[in-house]
Protein backbone atom coordinates (compact mmCIF):
# COMPACT_ATOMS: atom_id res chain seq x y z
CA UNK A 1 0.00 0.00 0.00
CA UNK A 2 1.36 3.18 -0.97
CA UNK A 3 0.42 6.21 1.29
CA UNK A 4 0.87 10.15 1.67
CA UNK A 5 0.90 11.80 4.62
CA UNK A 6 -0.85 14.73 5.58
CA UNK A 7 1.76 17.54 6.21
CA UNK A 8 3.75 16.23 3.16
CA UNK A 9 5.85 19.64 2.45
CA UNK A 10 4.87 19.97 -1.33
CA UNK A 11 8.62 19.68 -2.85
CA UNK A 12 8.75 16.19 -1.17
CA UNK A 13 5.50 14.67 -3.16
CA UNK A 14 7.91 15.55 -5.75
CA UNK A 15 10.21 13.17 -4.88
CA UNK A 16 8.03 9.81 -3.96
CA UNK A 17 9.83 6.82 -5.10
CA UNK A 18 8.70 4.22 -7.15
CA UNK A 19 7.02 7.32 -9.02
CA UNK A 20 8.90 9.08 -11.69
CA UNK A 21 9.94 12.86 -10.83
CA UNK A 22 8.81 14.53 -13.98
CA UNK A 23 4.84 11.75 -13.86
CA UNK A 24 5.23 13.22 -9.76
CA UNK A 25 5.01 17.01 -10.90
CA UNK A 26 2.10 15.78 -13.27
CA UNK A 27 0.11 14.57 -11.08
CA UNK A 28 1.03 16.93 -7.67
CA UNK A 29 0.21 19.61 -10.04
CA UNK A 30 -3.06 18.29 -11.53
CA UNK A 31 -4.11 16.86 -7.97
CA UNK A 32 -3.42 20.30 -6.41
CA UNK A 33 -4.37 22.53 -9.11
CA UNK A 34 -1.12 24.09 -9.30
CA UNK A 35 1.13 25.36 -12.03
CA UNK A 36 4.58 24.44 -12.51
CA UNK A 37 5.89 27.89 -11.20
CA UNK A 38 3.63 27.25 -7.77
CA UNK A 39 4.82 24.15 -7.39
CA UNK A 40 8.51 25.52 -6.93
CA UNK A 41 7.64 28.76 -5.02
CA UNK A 42 5.21 26.47 -2.96
CA UNK A 43 7.90 23.99 -2.01
CA UNK A 44 7.17 24.34 1.60
CA UNK A 45 3.69 23.86 1.77
CA UNK A 46 2.22 20.99 3.23
CA UNK A 47 -0.51 19.28 1.50
CA UNK A 48 -3.90 19.14 3.26
CA UNK A 49 -5.50 15.40 4.28
CA UNK A 50 -7.66 15.81 1.12
CA UNK A 51 -4.85 15.98 -0.44
CA UNK A 52 -2.96 13.17 0.53
CA UNK A 53 -5.39 10.62 -0.16
CA UNK A 54 -6.16 12.56 -3.56
CA UNK A 55 -2.35 11.74 -4.35
CA UNK A 56 -2.09 8.49 -2.64
CA UNK A 57 -4.46 7.14 -4.93
CA UNK A 58 -3.22 8.77 -8.19
CA UNK A 59 0.23 7.95 -7.31
CA UNK A 60 -1.24 3.81 -6.26
CA UNK A 61 -2.76 3.87 -10.01
CA UNK A 62 0.37 4.80 -11.67
CA UNK A 63 2.01 1.96 -9.75
CA UNK A 64 -0.36 -0.03 -10.73
CA UNK A 65 0.20 0.43 -14.36
CA UNK A 66 -2.63 3.81 -15.21
CA UNK A 67 -1.43 5.63 -18.41
CA UNK A 68 -0.34 9.14 -16.67
CA UNK A 69 -2.67 10.77 -19.63
CA UNK A 70 -5.80 8.46 -18.28
CA UNK A 71 -4.92 9.69 -14.35
CA UNK A 72 -5.39 13.42 -15.33
CA UNK A 73 -7.61 13.54 -18.13
CA UNK A 74 -5.73 14.91 -21.05
CA UNK A 75 -2.75 14.56 -23.59
CA UNK A 76 -1.15 17.49 -25.69
CA UNK A 77 -1.06 16.73 -29.19
CA UNK A 78 0.43 19.31 -31.51
CA UNK A 79 0.41 21.63 -29.34
CA UNK A 80 -3.82 21.14 -28.49
CA UNK A 81 -4.88 19.63 -25.15
CA UNK A 82 -6.62 16.73 -25.76
CA UNK A 83 -9.85 15.10 -23.45
CA UNK A 84 -8.54 11.19 -23.26
CA UNK A 85 -10.48 8.46 -21.59
CA UNK A 86 -10.11 4.65 -21.70
CA UNK A 87 -12.54 5.05 -24.58
CA UNK A 88 -10.28 6.56 -27.05
CA UNK A 89 -6.36 5.75 -27.99
CA UNK A 90 -3.75 8.33 -26.06
CA UNK A 91 -2.47 10.43 -28.77
CA UNK A 92 1.15 10.08 -29.06
CA UNK A 93 3.56 12.15 -30.65
CA UNK A 94 4.99 9.83 -33.63
CA UNK A 95 1.49 10.68 -35.17
CA UNK A 96 2.18 14.15 -35.49
CA UNK A 97 4.10 12.87 -38.37
CA UNK A 98 0.79 12.55 -40.24
CA UNK A 99 -0.55 15.33 -39.68
CA UNK A 100 2.40 17.40 -41.51
CA UNK A 101 2.08 15.29 -44.06
CA UNK A 102 -1.54 16.37 -44.08
CA UNK A 103 -1.19 19.83 -44.22
CA UNK A 104 1.65 19.54 -46.94
CA UNK A 105 -0.89 17.68 -49.12
CA UNK A 106 -4.13 19.42 -48.21
CA UNK A 107 -5.22 22.11 -51.13
CA UNK A 108 -6.68 25.15 -50.18
CA UNK A 109 -10.24 24.43 -49.28
CA UNK A 110 -9.46 21.05 -49.67
CA UNK A 111 -11.88 18.28 -48.60
CA UNK A 112 -9.91 15.62 -46.01
CA UNK A 113 -11.69 12.43 -44.27
CA UNK A 114 -9.99 11.11 -40.94
CA UNK A 115 -11.11 7.39 -40.78
CA UNK A 116 -10.88 6.07 -37.13
CA UNK A 117 -10.61 9.39 -35.04
CA UNK A 118 -10.80 8.17 -31.67
CA UNK A 119 -9.96 11.45 -29.22
CA UNK A 120 -10.06 13.54 -32.95
CA UNK A 121 -6.34 14.33 -32.21
CA UNK A 122 -5.38 14.38 -35.57
CA UNK A 123 -8.78 16.04 -37.41
CA UNK A 124 -8.82 18.72 -34.96
CA UNK A 125 -5.19 19.61 -35.31
CA UNK A 126 -6.15 19.79 -38.88
CA UNK A 127 -9.21 21.88 -38.80
CA UNK A 128 -7.05 24.14 -36.16
CA UNK A 129 -4.06 24.74 -38.55
CA UNK A 130 -6.58 25.13 -41.66
CA UNK A 131 -9.42 26.63 -40.83
CA UNK A 132 -10.12 26.69 -44.56
CA UNK A 133 -10.53 23.27 -44.96
CA UNK A 134 -13.47 20.90 -44.76
CA UNK A 135 -12.67 18.52 -42.30
CA UNK A 136 -14.29 15.23 -41.64
CA UNK A 137 -13.64 12.58 -39.00
CA UNK A 138 -15.02 9.32 -38.54
CA UNK A 139 -14.95 6.55 -35.87
CA UNK A 140 -17.62 3.02 -35.17
CA UNK A 141 -17.69 4.08 -31.28
CA UNK A 142 -19.79 6.33 -30.04
CA UNK A 143 -18.19 6.78 -27.18
CA UNK A 144 -15.00 8.00 -28.51
CA UNK A 145 -16.95 10.25 -31.16
CA UNK A 146 -18.74 11.74 -27.55
CA UNK A 147 -14.87 12.61 -26.83
CA UNK A 148 -13.92 13.82 -30.13
CA UNK A 149 -16.58 16.47 -30.80
CA UNK A 150 -15.52 17.75 -27.04
CA UNK A 151 -12.36 17.94 -28.07
CA UNK A 152 -13.50 19.88 -31.44
CA UNK A 153 -15.74 22.25 -29.36
CA UNK A 154 -12.87 23.19 -26.48
CA UNK A 155 -10.33 24.30 -29.67
CA UNK A 156 -13.23 25.84 -31.78
CA UNK A 157 -12.33 23.15 -34.33
CA UNK A 158 -14.78 22.52 -37.35
CA UNK A 159 -15.02 19.17 -37.68
CA UNK A 160 -18.07 17.23 -38.93
CA UNK A 161 -18.02 13.85 -37.15
CA UNK A 162 -19.80 10.39 -38.72
CA UNK A 163 -20.71 7.00 -37.03
CA UNK A 164 -18.86 4.59 -39.79
CA UNK A 165 -17.08 1.21 -39.27
CA UNK A 166 -14.24 2.10 -41.81
CA UNK A 167 -16.22 3.44 -45.07
CA UNK A 168 -19.64 1.98 -44.12
CA UNK A 169 -21.26 5.66 -44.51
CA UNK A 170 -18.69 7.19 -46.26
CA UNK A 171 -19.75 8.72 -49.78
CA UNK A 172 -17.67 7.91 -52.83
CA UNK A 173 -15.42 10.16 -54.37
CA UNK A 174 -15.79 13.28 -51.65
CA UNK A 175 -12.00 13.73 -50.75
CA UNK A 176 -9.06 15.43 -51.98
CA UNK A 177 -7.10 13.96 -48.91
CA UNK A 178 -8.11 10.87 -46.58
CA UNK A 179 -5.77 9.62 -43.15
CA UNK A 180 -6.10 7.37 -40.92
CA UNK A 181 -3.71 6.00 -37.90
CA UNK A 182 -5.86 2.36 -37.78
CA UNK A 183 -5.16 -0.34 -35.64
CA UNK A 184 -1.88 -2.36 -36.95
CA UNK A 185 -0.01 -4.47 -33.76
CA UNK A 186 -0.10 -7.96 -34.71
CA UNK A 187 -2.21 -10.35 -32.48
CA UNK A 188 -0.56 -11.35 -29.73
CA UNK A 189 2.51 -9.22 -29.67
CA UNK A 190 4.37 -8.65 -26.17
CA UNK A 191 3.75 -5.03 -26.30
CA UNK A 192 -0.18 -5.24 -25.62
CA UNK A 193 0.59 -6.41 -22.31
CA UNK A 194 2.97 -4.05 -21.16
CA UNK A 195 3.35 -0.67 -20.37
CA UNK A 196 0.34 1.96 -21.43
CA UNK A 197 -1.29 -0.18 -23.69
CA UNK A 198 -2.48 -2.57 -21.71
CA UNK A 199 -5.09 0.17 -20.55
CA UNK A 200 -6.05 1.18 -23.94
CA UNK A 201 -8.99 -0.05 -25.96
CA UNK A 202 -7.61 -3.25 -27.53
CA UNK A 203 -9.61 -3.18 -30.97
CA UNK A 204 -7.95 0.53 -31.90
CA UNK A 205 -4.53 -1.26 -31.18
CA UNK A 206 -4.72 -4.42 -33.16
CA UNK A 207 -6.88 -6.07 -35.96
CA UNK A 208 -6.49 -9.68 -34.31
CA UNK A 209 -5.00 -10.26 -37.11
CA UNK A 210 -1.28 -9.92 -39.00
CA UNK A 211 -1.79 -6.01 -38.61
CA UNK A 212 -2.50 -5.47 -41.91
CA UNK A 213 -6.56 -6.27 -41.79
CA UNK A 214 -7.59 -2.31 -41.09
CA UNK A 215 -4.73 -1.16 -43.68
CA UNK A 216 -6.10 -3.61 -46.37
CA UNK A 217 -9.42 -2.33 -45.91
CA UNK A 218 -8.41 1.21 -45.95
CA UNK A 219 -6.78 0.87 -49.21
CA UNK A 220 -9.34 -1.18 -50.57
CA UNK A 221 -11.82 1.36 -50.25
CA UNK A 222 -9.26 4.55 -50.57
CA UNK A 223 -9.66 5.39 -54.03
CA UNK A 224 -13.38 5.72 -54.64
CA UNK A 225 -13.89 7.81 -51.82
CA UNK A 226 -11.15 10.11 -53.31
CA UNK A 227 -11.11 12.89 -55.84
CA UNK A 228 -9.05 12.33 -58.74
CA UNK A 229 -5.34 13.44 -57.75
CA UNK A 230 -6.04 13.08 -54.06
CA UNK A 231 -4.15 10.98 -51.31
CA UNK A 232 -4.05 8.47 -49.09
CA UNK A 233 -1.88 8.75 -45.98
CA UNK A 234 -1.96 5.94 -42.88
CA UNK A 235 0.16 5.52 -39.97
CA UNK A 236 1.54 1.78 -39.71
CA UNK A 237 3.97 -0.10 -37.47
CA UNK A 238 7.42 0.45 -37.15
CA UNK A 239 8.32 -2.95 -39.71
CA UNK A 240 5.35 -2.70 -41.93
CA UNK A 241 6.09 -0.06 -44.38
CA UNK A 242 7.12 -2.27 -47.19
CA UNK A 243 3.79 -4.16 -46.89
CA UNK A 244 1.76 -0.87 -46.98
CA UNK A 245 3.77 -0.09 -50.00
CA UNK A 246 2.86 -3.23 -51.89
CA UNK A 247 -0.86 -2.85 -50.78
CA UNK A 248 -1.06 1.42 -52.29
CA UNK A 249 0.72 -0.06 -55.87
CA UNK A 250 -1.45 -3.28 -56.09
CA UNK A 251 -4.62 -1.16 -55.38
CA UNK A 252 -3.55 1.50 -58.80
CA UNK A 253 -2.09 4.02 -56.65
CA UNK A 254 1.11 6.55 -57.77
CA UNK A 255 3.34 8.40 -56.18
CA UNK A 256 3.69 5.33 -53.29
CA UNK A 257 6.18 6.19 -50.78
CA UNK A 258 6.64 5.97 -46.80
CA UNK A 259 7.99 8.84 -44.57
CA UNK A 260 10.68 8.24 -41.33
CA UNK A 261 9.75 9.75 -37.96
CA UNK A 262 11.92 11.83 -36.04
CA UNK A 263 13.53 8.02 -34.76
CA UNK A 264 14.04 7.60 -38.10
CA UNK A 265 11.29 5.05 -38.56
CA UNK A 266 9.15 4.63 -41.52
CA UNK A 267 6.11 5.05 -39.84
CA UNK A 268 3.47 7.02 -42.53
CA UNK A 269 2.65 5.93 -46.07
CA UNK A 270 0.91 6.99 -48.74
CA UNK A 271 0.22 7.44 -52.08
CA UNK A 272 -2.05 9.25 -54.52
CA UNK A 273 -5.04 8.23 -56.31
CA UNK A 274 -4.82 8.78 -60.24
Amino acid sequence: MFDVLPGTPIGELLRQPPIDPLEARILVSHALGLTRVQLITRADQPCTEDEALRLASLFRRRIAGEPIAYLVGEREFFGLMLHTTPDVLIPRPETELLVELALQYLPQGGRVLDLGTGSGAIAIAIAHQRPDAQVTASDRSTAALRIAAANAARHHARVAFIESDWYAAIPPGAFELIVSNPPYIVAGDPHLSQGDLRHEPIDALTDHGDGLGALRQIVAGGAPRLAPGGRLLMEHGYDQASAVRALLQAAGFADVQSWQDLAGIERVSGGRRI
